[in-house]
């Protein structure tokens, strides 16, 4: 059995405390990770005031330049790094291979963007007094950053918090998913090897109340979130004036007009309601159907969804591996139940037996059920009838969540009709909600959370803007 040592200042540490990492799967220990304690919490704030100091000087070039060996650095280890992935969070081997490579493309975009990270001139004698006078706008980076991610994507997710701080020129403390630290403390090798200064990222595995006396520390700059929205707001509401961001999933949305290939959306939405037995922030769980291609959709939908393959995760056949902890099989499960007792029909699946959950389809659902008003993150979608596409268009608004929605339907007029109406972050024409490319913003309204993600975007969110002044008298 394997142990990790944790990143502070470049160096690989130990603890008392060790972190027991399990597969979901099989209940088997992958390895054991040191886990870092409040003596080390606070070095790694020291070592990353320090690195910052350097980070933020660092010609953009080198900052490319370290990027790009990132890059180079993943792919050299990819398989290993999807094995590890898929061990540690129970994705299966196929979809561990697909994370990689987009981490791959993160760092190659954070390379290219880091070359854009630029300002503007402004001229200032808009009245009088004001002759002569010019301005100079610059992005500044702003100091150690404090990144928390979740198990689901335990490579990828780190990316898009550690590519463009370093893009940027600031430092990153990251606290990893209790459960799949293993992968983040992967990267930070890579880091290393590819010549990020010592401290410039350091890597922390603990507890997530251990990690909460960073959020408060004024010292720390910016707070970036990937979680639960419960978590998420509570420590946004302790970070004071540092910047933050917030991922906080949602319960997506779907709507398949009568004028769309069905064959294409039952396929796609078989896709984005499944993979990674639905533990994904953007995972379909609502899917509204025009009456007059209802009966057509589901029929092909059900016989998509009976044609997954549930196992092992290693397996290269295998759709949908094992949920990530029984706790969630047994929420899942109740929430399905309650549905039922009120009213929903189960139209395939419906039932969990450690370490798997059914994918299941539900009908006849009510808004206020649990299986559509909160965020389910398991396998379970529900496909409810429409007949105005405006209608359908206000029952995805009727959510507590707006991270993205899909809309299957060639008409022009329907299209601008959802962007314009529709309450999320990102609207995806003829395919799924689950579609995420890294360099797009990505991020939501209402309780989806604020500020966005995708490598320029996050560029603006992990600097300041600040201007010069200049009298040319």
């Amino acid at each position: 059995m394997k142990e990790y040592r944790f990143l502070i200042d470049g160096r690989w540490l130990e603890s008392s405390k060790k972190i027991e990492v399990k597969n979901p799967y099989n209940n088997e220990t992958v390895g054991v990770v040191n886990a870092a304690l409040e003596d080390a919490l606070e070095e790694a704030v020291v070592s990353s005031q320090k690195a910052f100091e350097v980070t933020r000087k660092l010609p953009v070039y080198k900052r490319a330049e370290i990027l790009g060996k990132i890059a180079d650095g993943i792919k050299s280890r990819a398989e290993e790094i999807a094995r590890i992935i898929t061990v540690e969070a129970g994705k299966p081997i196929k979809d561990s291979r697909i994370e990689v490579s987009r981490a791959m493309n993160t760092f190659e975009i954070a390379k290219e963007e880091a070359k854009r990270v630029n300002g503007e001139v402004i001229p200032l004698d808009l009245m009088s007094g004001s002759e002569n006078r010019l301005g100079i706008v610059r992005r500044f980076p702003i100091g150690p950053i404090l990144g928390v991610t979740p198990f689901n994507f335990p490579l990828n997710l780190v990316c898009h918090k550690v590519a463009p701080a370093i893009a940027s020129g600031n430092t990153i403390i990251l606290k990893p998913a209790s459960k799949t630290p293993i992968t983040a403390i992967m990267l930070g090798e890579i880091v290393t090897d590819a010549g990020f200064p010592p401290g410039g990222l350091n890597i922390i595995p603990c507890s997530g109340k251990a990690a909460e006396r960073l959020v408060l520390d004024e010292r720390i700059k910016k707070f970036t979130f990937t979680g639960s929205a419960q978590v998420g707001l509570r420590l946004k509401n302790k970070a004071g004036m540092k910047k933050v961001t917030l991922e906080l999933g949602g319960n997506a949305g779907v709507i398949i007009h009568k004028d769309t290939d069905i064959d294409l959306a039952s396929r796609r939405c078989t896709t984005g309601a499944f993979s990674f037995a639905g533990q994904i922030c953007i995972s379909v769980q609502r899917i509204y159907v025009h009456k007059d291609v209802y009966k057509n959709f589901i029929e092909k939908f059900i016989a998509n969804v009976k044609g997954l393959k549930t196992g092992d995760p290693l397996d290269e056949g295998t759709d949908i591996g094992p949920m990530i902890d029984n706790d969630a099989i047994k929420r899942t499960e109740e929430w399905v139940k309650e549905a039922v007792r009120d009213g929903a029909k189960v139209l395939t699946g419906g039932e969990g037996s450690n370490p798997f959950f059914e994918p299941t389809v539900l009908t006849d659902v009510k808004p206020s059920m649990k299986v559509c008003s909160e965020e389910v993150f398991a396998p379970v979608v529900t496909v409810s009838r429409y007949e105005d596409f405006t209608e359908a268009v206000k029952s995805i608004n009727d959510s507590k969540y707006g991270l993205q929605a899909g809309i299957f339907t060639n008409d022009v007029k329907n299209i601008f009709l959802a962007y314009n109406e529709l309450e999320v972050g990102g609207v995806i024409v003829n395919d799924i909600p689950t579609y995420r490319i890294d360099h797009m913003p990505y991020g939501g309204v209402k309780l989806s959370g604020c500020g966005r993600e995708g490598i320029r975007y996050a560029i603006d969110e992990m600097t300041e803007i600040k201007l010069l002044a200049l009298n040319l008298m």
